[in-house]
């Protein structure tokens, strides 16, 4: 009996790991991508690392699996890595399960390996809202000298109004003098966390003015300096910052309206230290735009050039964008503007790749080498955010943090994540996990 009941609790034991690794197992499928995007002629690792098998299927476009010629049907174990070798230009089918049972299918996209543009120029940026964002409600003393709340509980911090009433709301101006001529309940059509809704409130007539008021404040735009990271010949797009740019007060992505990038000059350098991040301090000229911001995301800003600026850039060197799974650890170098309008190539040392990594904004840590940018900023400052890194022929990635207990260190985003991000027809190859 005594044995009988020792293997019964290793049985139970037992099933609760396989239970436990087979739930992680699916939970990390789950978030697996439903398409990577290959290029072609090319021979890609994946590291899936998990008990199951993988099916192909529709296999005109990959014509090897593991070295082994691919056919229909073709069954290959994921617990151990798998290359896949591309031909031309097409798609296949990769159909994951286990015990007989298909459990994800995935679509492998072959397309043509997509060359860009490596920049590194300080750019102006300005954004125009789409709708006024609020920041925040407050009170104000009404016409008998109680304290007025109408937007309390009623908007919040994020919020986009887009309306009121009929009237289509572009900024804060506009919204104020709405507010200031009506005469009763006014009906917001207002976005939050991606949902639009309409919205009832009632202005109060300030005391301080004898003006109706809802009592929030609102921004309806924002300014700053960054770095272009890359144009793209074939489409007129280019993507910068390698991040996206948030509200100050809100910390949330600015939904655009309309936008543009202009000329700047780095007329000085605050040298990071520890503890105190440094800044590229930067003259923009607001009077011309170089080009127009379409999308603000997590990864960048994307937009066109202007037609002047975009062929100016018509000698530049194009480089192919690198996948993952081509980026090594070791010497690298960024393009970066730290002086004047002057774009120069400084060394730096990539020092680990987490190619599972669910933010791609902090897939790759960084380290500048390079004594001369060390002597002129210290490492990483505020500004450099989108210079281009280049290593081994290929575009790979661009910086987007630093470290504020050590500004000769960092994080950068993945290339791959900003081409594919900016909406190119002709997108580059999705993460393969190594």
């Amino acid at each position: 009996m005594e044995l009988r009941r020792r293997l019964k609790i290793i049985a139970i034991l037992f099933f609760c790991v396989i239970s436990g690794y087979m739930a992680g197992s699916f939970t990390y499928l789950a978030r697996f991508p439903s398409e990577l995007r290959l290029s072609e002629f090319s021979t890609h690792r994946l590291n899936i690392g998990l008990p199951l098998s993988a099916t192909f299927h529709e296999t005109a476009a990959v014509y090897k699996v593991n070295d082994t010629p691919v056919a229909d049907g073709i069954n290959v174990r994921l617990n151990r890595p798998m290359t896949i070798q591309t031909g031309g230009y097409g798609s296949a089918q990769m159909i994951i399960g286990a015990f007989g049972l298909p459990f994800r299918r995935i679509t492998l996209d072959v397309l043509p390996e997509v060359e860009v543009v490596p920049l590194g120029l300080a750019i102006g940026v300005r954004i125009n809202t789409d709708g006024v964002m609020v920041l925040g409600t407050g009170s104000f003393t009404g016409e008998c000298g109680e304290m007025m709340r109408p937007s309390f509980n009623v908007l919040q911090p994020g919020d986009l109004i887009l309306k009121a009433d009929e009237k289509v709301i572009y900024n804060k101006e506009e919204l104020s003098d709405y507010v200031a001529e009506s005469e009763g309940e006014i009906t917001f059509l207002i976005r939050r966390n991606d949902e639009e809704m309409e919205i009832p409130l009632t202005p109060e007539v300030s005391a301080a003015d004898n003006v109706r008021r809802i009592g929030a404040w609102v921004r309806d735009s924002t300014k700053g300096i960054g770095t272009l990271t890359f144009f793209n010949p074939s489409t007129g797009e280019f993507g910068a910052l390698g991040h996206g740019i948030l509200d100050v007060d809100t910390k949330m992505l600015l939904s655009v309206r309309s936008g543009h990038i202009m000329p700047s000059t780095v007329v000085s350098v605050n040298r990071g230290m520890r503890g105190l991040p440094g800044e590229l301090e930067g003259r923009v000229d607001t009077a011309i735009s170089i080009g127009t911001i379409e999308a603000n995301c997590e990864y960048g800003i994307f937009g066109e050039l202007c037609p002047a600026t975009a062929e100016s850039f018509d000698d530049h060197v194009r480089l192919p964008v690198a996948r993952r799974d081509q980026i090594q650890e070791g010497a690298a170098t960024i393009l970066t503007n730290v002086n004047g309008t002057c774009v120069k190539e400084y060394e730096i040392k990539i020092e680990s790749i987490n190619h599972n990594t669910q933010d791609a904004t902090k897939g790759i840590a960084i380290r500048i080498t390079d004594p001369e940018l060390l002597e002129i900023t210290g490492g990483i400052v505020q500004g450099m955010s989108g210079s281009p890194i280049l290593q081994n022929g290929r575009l790979i990635g661009a910086i987007t943090h630093v470290f504020v207990q050590d500004p000769t260190k960092g994080y950068a985003i993945f290339i791959e994540s900003m081409v594919q991000a900016s909406g190119t027809s002709a997108r580059p190859c999705y993460a393969l996990p190594t």
